[in-house]
């Protein structure tokens, strides 16, 4: 977060390349959205922002948000967050519905029948003097587990956090389900315990929600006094996420192959490998080799600013991968911007032939985009060539 001054307004905090919610103790919510221009659209109320903030979100890996629906919820009025209490409470009604796993739990009790086993050594200390008690352990079958207290924990929690009536209610209901489940105090503990075999699959998007919110795993550690919950996610590695899904799901997968976060060569080979090159996108053309390189970076570019923006650092890096990967394109992505012109052909060219073209994509109209982004890559028609 920053802090700085604008005119007429006074001291504003702007948030820096992350989007998410951060809820206060007072109750309030801090919404934080991507700044998204598009060429023929316009989002007044916020709702295609929120939604392409899920759909970006859907795009991670080994996070609760791919199962997302949001067909059913109104999200121009709810803010990120109770979107996403709505989508947890969906899950654990479908795991309510189904019937709560249960296993053989053992239990220690001082109790006035006798079943299961006598633990002498506390029958001797506690009923010296009440024969008529003993001190047993016993197996019980019951729905008091990790994964089921981790749930109750999360319930609980989003019960205090949620404004949202419907949410409130659901919860409330949800939680009667729980009446005899001791809510989780170990949440580290409970989620090792957890072993998300095949019996368990109705649980494992819920239990990663439980992770997010009992652990506030997003991508960033964010506290503060007055912060009681932060879910923060870098709009680079939304960005980068987004696109790469939208280029896999272009390209033939009989004629391409697609490397995200490719690894496959180092900057320096002696004295061994060191540098480690990671581009975001490699795309290999399996008729001939053909290698296209990709990066994206969340950032806006503009007329006026000289370069219009880009950083040098971006251009060694790009040049870099051609020289390594022997690529026959190599391509920076930035989102679109009002203040560049969304047809700008930008390129720049060196005597050695190395060629950095530079893309601008319209996140509303995405999918559009990158095909028009991919034009060319089968060596037909387009820039590459």
């Amino acid at each position: 977060m920053g802090l700085s001054a604008r005119r007429g307004i006074g001291r504003v905090i702007t948030a820096k390349n992350y989007v998410g919610i951060i809820t206060m103790n007072d109750g309030t919510t801090i919404e934080i959205l991507p700044k998204i221009t598009s060429a023929i659209e316009d989002d007044a109320d916020g709702k295609r922002t929120k939604q392409l903030l899920i759909d970006m979100l859907r795009t991670l890996r080994n996070v609760p948000f791919k199962s997302m629906q949001t067909a059913s919820v109104d999200i121009a009025r709810l803010n990120t967050l109770e979107v996403f209490i709505r989508m947890f409470i969906d899950e654990v009604f479908f795991i309510v519905k189904r019937g709560l796993k249960c296993s053989y739990e053992t239990l220690e009790e001082n109790a006035t029948f006798f079943k299961g086993k006598m633990l002498f050594g506390q029958q001797m200390k506690y009923n010296h003097s009440h024969m008529e008690r003993s001190y047993i352990a016993y197996d019980a079958y019951t729905a008091n587990r990790p994964e089921n207290r981790l749930l109750k924990a999360a319930l609980q929690y989003l019960y205090k956090q949620t404004a949202s009536s419907r949410n409130k209610n659901d919860l409330k209901t949800l939680l009667n389900a729980f009446g005899t489940i001791e809510p989780s105090t170990d949440y580290k503990g409970d989620f090792a315990r957890y072993v998300p075999d095949r019996n368990m699959k109705d649980y494992n998007t819920a239990l990663l929600w439980c992770r997010v919110f009992l652990t506030g795993r997003s991508f960033t550690a964010f506290a503060g006094l007055e912060v009681a919950m932060a879910l923060l996610f870098p709009m680079e590695t939304l960005f980068e996420s987004y696109i790469a899904a939208l280029v896999r799901r272009q390209l033939d997968p009989y004629r391409f192959t697609v490397s995200a976060q490719d690894k496959r060569f180092h900057l320096f080979d002696e004295p061994h490998g060191q540098f480690q090159m990671r581009p975001d996108l490699v795309i290999t053309r399996k008729q001939d080799g053909a290698v296209f390189v990709m990066d994206t970076k969340w950032k806006l570019l503009a007329e006026g600013k000289a370069n219009y923006g880009i950083a040098q650092a971006d251009m060694y890096q790009m040049y870099a991968y051609q020289k390594k990967y022997g690529a026959q394109s190599v391509t920076l992505i930035y989102p679109q911007t009002s203040a560049i012109s969304a047809d700008r052909e930008i390129r720049f060219a060196s005597q050695d032939g190395v060629v950095v073209h530079v893309r601008l994509v319209d996140l509303f109209r995405a999918k559009e985009s990158v095909e028009t982004l991919i034009l060319g890559l089968d060596g037909t028609e387009g820039h590459y060539e």
